[in-house]
């Protein structure tokens, strides 16, 4: 199982939030592409990057911090969200070399738009489903959908998304233990890889999901823990690693 860190960006600086509050930041350092160093360093094998304002603003705002990282780190699978709303930013984030955009609210507001770009950009599209209770939040995680997550993730699957990223917001940067069940109920309505988040607090956590791997849990991502450090990273990637390889 692969963790992933986390490199939020809000106002060019790295940061986290409290379930997903643009008013209730910490900030973590003034530079991201330090902080990318710090985790591939670490042994961080992919980066999970957001653009805070562009979730909000509904297009990027600090993509040119982004495509620097890809720049200086080709080799590194880079996954990014955050105003990803039209084909063009999913063109231009590709061409620097980012590997997987992360589409969110515009995958639930306008769902065929997946099925477009899946079509376009074949390989490259991940869905994020953020949901509190079951429904799917939107705008930054400003507001709630009707949509239900789990009949969402399976609509993404047929039109030919590479992955989901499930986050229950109720605990992400809350540091209260991931949702192992409510990630594991989105593995088992769909066949592709599911990317566990929110709530990652320490090495318990790590062992939970590793045993709910084969459900379809492939990998997770990690933030306010690494950053706080009541998780190593580096510990954490090598009991994962360990426990999936026996």
């Amino acid at each position: 199982m692969l963790l992933i860190p986390a490199i939020d960006i809000k106002d060019g600086r790295c940061v986290r939030l409290r379930q997903g509050r643009m008013d209730e930041e910490t900030i973590y350092g003034e530079n991201p592409l330090e902080m990318a160093k710090r985790w591939i360093d670490a042994g961080a094998r992919r980066l999970h990057i957001v653009d805070l304002d562009g979730a909000i603003a509904g297009r990027p705002e600090n993509a040119d911090i982004i495509h620097e990282i890809a720049a200086i780190y080709p080799d590194i699978p880079i996954q990014v969200g955050g105003g990803i709303r039209d084909e063009d930013t999913i063109q231009t984030y590709l061409d620097v070399g980012v590997s997987y955009v992360i589409v969110g609210t515009k995958a639930v507001t306008t769902p065929h738009f997946v099925s477009d770009i899946c079509l376009e950009f074949p390989g490259h599209i991940i869905v994020g489903l953020d949901a509190k209770d079951g429904k799917l939040a939107i705008n930054g995680w400003s507001k709630l959908s009707h949509h239900d997550a789990a009949d969402m993730a399976q609509r993404f699957e047929e039109d030919g998304v590479a992955a989901i990223i499930f986050t229950d917001i109720s605990r992400d940067g809350m540091m209260n233990s991931v949702n192992v069940k409510a990630t594991v109920e989105i593995c088992r309505q769909v066949t592709i890889p599911v990317i566990a988040s929110g709530g990652i607090t320490n090495m318990d956590d790590i062992r939970a999901l590793c045993k709910a791997a084969d459900e379809g849990i492939a990998g997770a991502i990690t933030g306010r823990a690494i950053y706080e450090g009541t998780l190593d990273f580096a510990a954490a990637q090598k009991l994962a690693d360990d426990i999936c390889a026996i």
